[in-house]
């Protein structure tokens, strides 16, 4: 089996940038309007009153100080908190496309690979603009590549699910170089009313270039040593928007067709399922946990991957070890780990070994072991 690597990866970040306290402002404005407009229901204890939140409370439940959005006036719009995206004409470049061409670039730059280098496109997200074409086939052809391109959803692990059909892709010769995008808009899916979670998510664009060790030339590659992933069933995380809403009127703006989650019950959940696979595929591999340098975890609370690495480890993790993004970034669903990975590697030499993890809805788990060529 031929050896793979990823050689390049880049990364597309939104102007714009929302804090913690702007955000909270603009929702306790929302409660302040909401109360007072049913102030009779409340009275007559028909409705319950929204209760305010503040900066102290988000950072304490996650971990995040700021997010960076595509559109920040109409998220923070009391009277509207959704952001402003127009669509586009059919002829000019949609705002997913945008978006991962500016992340592609860079990324093609690193592995020294033109247009004509890439023979396949994977655009691995949690939440596609339009059902089709698919992104895939519309950044291809805006970058030029010929070949082939599929969109995918695995939710938050969409990336290492990528790259995994992309080192299969490689390996059984259906394309020798692929390049995988995380276009990622989590503005649009979260319902920012929301006191628990309309603090969680961010936007930014990711992409990473996996193809044949033999045909790789840039300066800073990782082999893929193996890949795991693992599916688990469960609704604690789900979102029902989808094109089978307009047969049922009924369920027509409902709170459903946004993210919703059951906090406690992932974090019961998917924390133990993510340190099991990960320790058991480095037991598979005969490598010990001291012999990582890094874990780039998925990036969605910090306490999750505070739990994750100690399990692994067997001890708390330190910074380096397990770098936090999310502060800054929030959780960017599918492209987290690899923005961790993306701003946490230049201190790799050659031989270190490292895992590339994450989990989300589904549930989904991925791991992806990686080491400096």
């Amino acid at each position: 089996m031929p050896d793979v690597v990823i050689s390049g990866v880049g990364l597309y970040t939104p102007a714009q940038s929302i804090s913690n306290k702007e955000l909270v402002d603009s929702f306790n404005a929302y409660v302040e309007i909401y109360n007072t407009t049913h102030a009779d229901e409340i009275a007559a204890e028909e409705l319950s009153a929204l209760q305010p939140s503040s900066s102290e409370f988000v950072e304490k439940a996650s971990g995040i100080k700021s997010r960076y959005v595509m559109n920040k006036d109409g998220i923070l719009d009391p009277n509207r908190m959704v952001p402003r995206l127009p669509e586009r004409p059919n002829d000019t470049q949609s705002i997913q496309c945008e978006m991962a061409v500016a992340a592609a670039l860079p990324a093609m730059s690193q592995a020294g690979k033109s247009a004509e280098d890439i023979d396949a496109v994977i655009v691995a997200a949690s939440n596609m603009q339009r059902a089709y074409p698919a992104m895939a086939v519309e950044i291809q052809d805006a970058l030029g590549i010929k070949g082939y391109g599929f969109d995918m959803n695995v939710a938050c692990s969409s990336a290492t699910f990528g790259i995994q059909q992309a080192r299969d892709a490689v390996t059984t010769g259906s394309a020798n170089c692929v390049l995988i995008l995380s276009p990622e808009i989590c503005s649009g899916h979260l319902n920012f009313r929301d006191r628990d979670s309309h603090f969680i998510f961010g936007d930014v664009c990711t992409a990473v270039i996996v193809e044949r060790a033999e045909t790789a030339t840039s300066s800073d590659q990782y082999l893929i040593v193996d890949t795991r992933l693992q599916t688990i069933y469960s609704n604690n995380i789900r979102n029902n928007f989808g094109f089978l809403n307009r047969g049922d009127d009924s369920g027509i703006g409902k709170t459903d067709k946004l993210f919703v989650q059951e906090g406690r019950k992932v974090f019961k959940e998917v924390c133990p399922a993510v340190a099991t696979q990960i320790s058991t595929q480095l037991e598979n591999l005969d490598i010990a946990p001291q012999q990582l340098k890094r874990m780039w975890l998925h990036q969605a609370n910090l306490s999750m991957n505070k739990l994750i690495s100690k399990r692994v480890l067997g001890r708390e993790a330190t910074a380096d070890e397990a770098p936090i993004i999310l502060d800054e970034y929030a959780n960017t669903s599918s492209a987290g780990s690899v923005i961790a990975f993306h701003k946490h590697h230049d201190d790799f030499h050659s031989g270190d070994l490292g895992v590339l993890c994450s989990f989300g809805a589904g549930y989904s788990i991925g791991s992806v072991v990686l080491k400096k060529v």
